[in-house]
């Protein structure tokens, strides 16, 4: 008689066929795949969340490949703007440059070539003046990078074509004579020379359509013969260039033949290095030099920032699927019950944060190519003085890195919580999760290595300090930074140890105002292993929001210091070869936006081991009303001489010592008084300096500006007044404008870079409220049923989010202080002293914008809370 053998089972078995011999028990196999597409359609809501931190995050690393790719690409064209339309360039020591050219010229396959020269010359007709540089037309018209936009192209000597810029300045056109102003030198043994001014007849109009010649402020075309003579030599052994226009049968593609190479190169005579290269190798190449070879300073500075948002958007994605596995709790436990083993849930959350990663990490990758799509098309609205793409290039680099990166930061996040989903016993899952304690969560190894790390940390940012004030800037800007990383993951990893104590502080200042500001209190430090990790996404931000403001406002502070030490006034005029005409100061005085004048004597002083010193002379009243570092002049009285250090070091004398000076007129003792504006070396007081030289020449006239007036608009309103006088007018007030708008809007870009990841970090403290949410729902229905109303439950889960994200910002604000002070100190002590202020304005804007933020973040949550009934909620348990 034939028995059947039932095998035992654990859910699904089945039973073995007639006459077959029992076998071992088999684990149900849960079709993992399709259960995990079932709960992420399910939590759809839940994964959009978590899908948008990470698709910034991806946007933000596809924005900054996309941007080094524009940046490079533009950088290039800029640089290769010069060679027009050439197809190799011939770089030779210079030596022999003419004979290079011929040879070049020679060569199977050269169509065309041109020497790369210029001639740097002063234009003007005796009233107004302009710098341009000079460059000779090419035989061929496929090297000239200028557009021709009326009259014609210089064909005879004595012809030029300007710019059209220099045209409207100088107010000529095509038909007019203008002067060519140039040195010329008389006698070679002594150097001697003259001006000369050769007039020349400007037969054409032009413009730089690619900006080849922006940094010059433009270029003025004349014949070959004329820049020779008007430039100079080139130096032997320096980088001297042919541009050259190849025949299409000595091109592979766009890029010259090996043999064409070859042949360029054995044909240059000149002594040392030369090559035969593309114009974007060369490009690539002088790019190099320009920037030491850091052609990737600016992605790695951005990129910094993208794998900034990129952790946030990690403690983001691991706090959501703690919410997701908080959420499944149960059907988790159904799941073990009928047999899924813990190695199928594990793969199930990896694989549903894998799908969450790719898609997030593809439309991340979209978003930011349409961004920098877009910015391309917006650029040329603006005035931005480059040439850009017209779209962007997209390189598997593009791609793939984001898509990579953003997959692989997703599936880290998901690993803990992942964990946690096979922990609890397949029973024990059925009851309600306990909540971790500090005990649980953190360990002692945890707590030494963030101790270490942030003792060990600071004390190379002192390190760092130290060495920047002592003159090693370098080194001390690598210990300071090293040393700041090391300490802020101290901090990071020991947030829940002492971050908890500080939520319980700020949480005892808000229990006050009721009991449901007392119950969020509780609520805070019911996990300190959530709060404290969604605390610490704000406080990544919010740290380096306020490094980089603090830093900036040390910077400005700083900055305006060296620049009045350098530059002592707003404004100065002052004569290229001779004295100012008397009538300066009155036409000075005339110009709304000047409040102040002081005219500025000078005269060479012999002292008595033969030394000469260079004096100024100036009402001292004057100077005082005009210079904006007054108590600079403090010592300024009859019978003293303000000197730098450097300069009592160069004479050998100190302060207090005297001076016996002599000029035209009598010998005159000066008392030594130390300054440390550079400025302002050299000055006595005007009665002294009519003493040692009756027949001072009126050097200069300083000028003061109306307080809040725009710099640069003042100063070209003083050289309006002033182009009839032949003088030159600098206004130091403009370039600390100029300098403090550069910071603005580098600034701007980091603070816009960083605000990245406190939208990431919101998103994280909606997650962690929706969890603890979650894992109160009983107790929600109790304070309902008790009387609580939905009002006083909103409340209590808006202080809730405001208490979390005002813990984080308020930690990084102090931080960011810490740092910024620190990092300023290191970098800014080569200046002299620095400045350290507290950015009031941005630490409020900050603090307000992350309290909002935690507000607005605890919305949804509330609006869940509130759907079921009291009743409906304390059954569901």
């Amino acid at each position: 008689m034939t028995t059947t053998t039932t095998a035992p089972s654990t859910g699904a078995a089945g039973t073995a066929p007639a006459g077959a011999a029992a076998v071992p028990p088999k684990r149900n196999n849960l079709p993992t795949a399709r259960y995990t597409m079932a709960q992420m359609r399910r939590s759809a809501g839940r994964l959009t969340a978590a899908g948008i931190a990470i698709l910034i995050g991806t946007a933000f690393v596809a924005v900054t490949l996309l941007a080094g790719n524009v940046i490079t690409r533009t950088t290039y064209d800029t640089i290769a703007a010069r060679f027009a339309d050439a197809d190799v360039l011939v770089t030779t020591s210079g030596s022999d440059w003419r004979q290079d050219v011929e040879a070049v010229r020679g060569t199977d396959g050269v169509t065309a070539a041109e020497p790369v020269r210029s001639a740097y010359l002063n234009l003007g007709d005796g009233s107004a003046y302009a710098y341009a540089e000079g460059i000779a037309r090419p035989q061929d018209d496929r090297l000239m990078p200028l557009e021709l936009t009326s009259g014609k192209w210089p064909s005879e000597r004595g012809e030029i074509a300007v710019p059209d810029g220099i045209a409207e300045r100088l107010g000529v056109g095509v038909g007019d004579e203008i002067d060519i102003y140039r040195w010329v030198q008389t006698d070679a043994e002594t150097g001697d020379g003259e001006e000369v001014a050769e007039p020349v007849r400007v037969v054409g109009v032009t413009e730089d359509p690619y900006d080849a010649y922006a940094v010059s402020g433009g270029a003025v075309v004349a014949t070959a013969a004329d820049i020779e003579e008007w430039g100079e030599e080139p130096v032997p052994g320096e980088a001297f260039e042919i541009a050259a226009v190849l025949a299409p049968s000595a091109l592979s593609g766009d890029e010259p033949t090996q043999a064409v190479r070859d042949a360029l190169a054995a044909a240059v005579v000149s002594d040392g290095e030369h090559a035969a290269q593309t114009v974007d190798e060369r490009a690539r190449e002088i790019s190099a030099e320009r920037t030491g070879g850091e052609d990737l300073v600016f992605l790695v500075f951005v990129l910094t920032f993208a794998a900034v948002a990129l952790l946030v958007a990690g403690l983001v994605i691991a706090n959501t699927f703690q919410v997701l596995v908080a959420q499944r709790t149960r059907t988790l436990a159904l799941l073990r019950c009928i047999g899924a083993g813990r190695g199928q849930l594990y793969r199930s959350v990896l694989l549903e944060a894998a799908v969450l990663g790719v898609l997030a990490s593809l439309g991340g990758v979209v978003v930011g190519v349409l961004l920098a799509q877009t910015a391309l098309f917006v650029a040329p609205q603006f005035d931005i003085g480059v040439p850009l793409p017209a779209t962007v290039t997209i390189t598997p680099q593009v791609v793939l890195i984001p898509l990579a990166v953003g997959t692989f930061v997703t599936l880290v996040a998901a690993l803990a919580p992942a964990r946690n989903a096979t922990r609890v016993a397949p029973l024990a899952a059925l009851r309600p999760a306990e909540t971790l304690s500090v005990r649980k969560g953190a360990g002692r190894a945890r707590a030494v290595f963030s101790a270490l790390a942030t003792i060990g940390g600071f004390a190379l940012v002192a390190l760092g300090v130290f060495l920047g004030m002592n003159d090693a800037v370098q080194f001390g800007l690598a210990a300071t930074v090293l040393g700041g990383a090391i300490s802020l993951v101290g901090i990071i990893i020991g947030t829940v140890f002492w971050l908890p104590k500080v939520a319980a502080l700020l949480g005892a200042i808000v229990a006050r105002t009721g009991p449901a500001s007392r119950l969020a209190a509780a609520n805070t430090l019911r996990n300190p292993r959530r709060t404290s990790a969604t605390a610490t996404a704000l406080l990544i931000g919010v740290t380096l929001i306020m490094t980089m403001t603090t830093g900036a406002a040390a910077a400005r502070q700083t900055a305006d210091s060296t620049l009045d030490e350098t530059f002592p006034v707003d404004i100065m005029v002052m004569s290229g070869s001779g004295s100012v005409p008397p009538s300066a100061v009155d036409t000075i005085a005339g110009v709304d936006a000047v409040a102040d004048v002081a005219e500025l004597y000078s005269a060479d002083a012999e002292l008595p081991d033969g030394e000469y010193l260079y004096l100024q002379g100036a009402d001292v009243e004057d100077l005082r009303a005009t210079v904006n570092d007054a108590p600079a002049l403090d010592g300024l009285e009859p019978g003293t001489v303000l000197l730098t250090e450097g300069q009592m070091e160069e004479l050998d004398v100190a302060e207090g010592d005297t001076l016996d000076v002599t000029g035209t007129g009598e010998a005159v003792p000066l008392t030594v008084v130390r300054t440390d504006s550079v400025g302002l070396t050299g000055f006595v007081g005007l009665g002294d300096l009519r003493q040692i030289d009756p027949d001072a020449m009126f050097s200069q006239v300083w000028a003061s500006l109306v307080p809040d007036v725009d710099a640069a608009d003042a100063l070209a309103d003083v050289q309006q007044a002033m182009s009839d006088d032949g003088v030159m007018v600098t206004g130091p007030a403009a370039q600390r404008a100029q300098f403090e708008q550069v910071i603005n809007v580098m600034l701007g870009i980091v603070v816009g870079l960083l605000a990245v990841a406190v939208v990431i970090a919101v998103i994280g403290v909606a997650n962690t409220l929706s969890l603890s949410v979650i894992e109160r729902r009983r107790e929600s229905a109790t304070l309902r049923a008790i009387g609580l109303g939905k009002s006083q439950l909103r409340g209590m889960l808006a202080v809730e989010g405001m208490l979390i994200a005002g813990v984080g910002a308020v930690l990084g604000i102090v931080l960011g202080l810490v740092y910024g002070w620190t990092g300023a100190l290191t970098a800014l002590s080569i200046m002299g002293g620095v400045s350290l202020t507290v950015p009031w304005l941005d630490l409020g804007v900050v603090l307000v914008v992350a309290i909002i933020a935690g507000l607005v973040a605890s919305v949804a949550p509330a609006r869940s809370a509130l759907k079921a009934s009291p009743v409906e909620a304390l059954g569901a348990e």
